[in-house]
């Protein structure tokens, strides 16, 4: 406020003594609040991007690792609920209800901290090879103006595609991706991913659980397989989660696996 410094001794200190009825100041609130507001926006925003393309070129249990990104997110923004409530009263008659606000906002930026270092410690990879310049595949697909309409090669490509990892199972592999596989059949990335969450309508994360959860379901089901126990046919078929793995089997069948073996054994 530079008016604040042409002022007269004076009119300084009645500055001071009334900035809260300062007109630049209640502005300046306001503008700092909806700043904050945007900047959580685009955090949920972010994360739900991130969250996509992992889904879209990954298969591993990573995914479920931005769920605690969204309650930083969602904890942030109580914060910030918090903070606007206590600016609000502190312009107001109810000034002491702002100081106690003020200090359970310590409380809670502690706990959000200690929380936060707990979480990171969890999951030291999360945001390891991230490429920033990676592209949702929707995107992929609006660029591409020229995209094959060709549904009779487009359906091929896919037979292609599921007749693979029938017989050669690459979805055993805990660590596959989309780059991987692509690899393996000569594919681009690019087209493979586009071809998968755009013409086959899954991620690829949902895809290759799919081929796993079958691979599961036969086993489970196999009288000679009965000794075997839930973790190590969870291992077996590629995952490296028994909590990803049962929430995969109940999404496909509406069973979780030991139901399933009970039903058909």
């Amino acid at each position: 406020m530079p008016r604040f410094y042409l002022q007269g001794n004076e009119q300084k200190i009645q500055f001071l003594t009334n900035f809260k009825e300062v007109f630049e100041v209640q502005v300046n609130h306001v503008l700092l609040h909806l700043q904050v507001i945007l900047y959580l926006v685009l955090i949920f925003l972010a994360i739900r991007k991130a969250r996509n393309l992992y889904m879209e070129n990954n298969a591993g249990k990573k995914v479920q690792a931005y769920q605690w990104l969204f309650q930083l997110a969602f904890a942030i923004s109580l914060f910030y609920a918090v903070a606007l409530l206590k600016n609000i009263f502190k312009f107001s008659s109810y000034e002491h209800i702002s100081t106690l606000l003020r200090a359970s906002l310590y409380v809670f930026y502690l706990i959000i901290i200690c929380w936060y270092l707990l979480k990171s410690l969890n999951n030291p990879g999360l945001f390891r090879n991230v490429d920033s310049k990676q592209k949702l595949v929707a995107t992929l697909v609006a660029e591409n103006k020229t995209v094959d309409k060709n549904d009779t090669l487009h359906n091929a490509r896919i037979k292609e595609l599921n007749d693979y990892m029938l017989k050669e199972e690459p979805y055993l592999d805990p660590s596959i991706n989309i780059q991987a596989l692509s690899d393996k059949i000569e594919l681009q990335a690019r087209e493979l991913s586009v071809l998968i969450n755009h013409e086959i309508g899954l991620h690829f994360f949902d895809y290759i659980n799919s081929f796993r959860i079958k691979k599961a379901t036969q086993i489970l089901s196999d009288q000679n397989n009965k000794k075997l126990t839930v973790l190590e046919v969870l291992y077996e078929v590629g995952f490296n989660s028994k909590s990803s793995f049962n929430t995969a089997f109940k999404k496909h069948t509406g069973f979780t696996p030991t139901e399933y073996r009970k039903k058909h054994l």
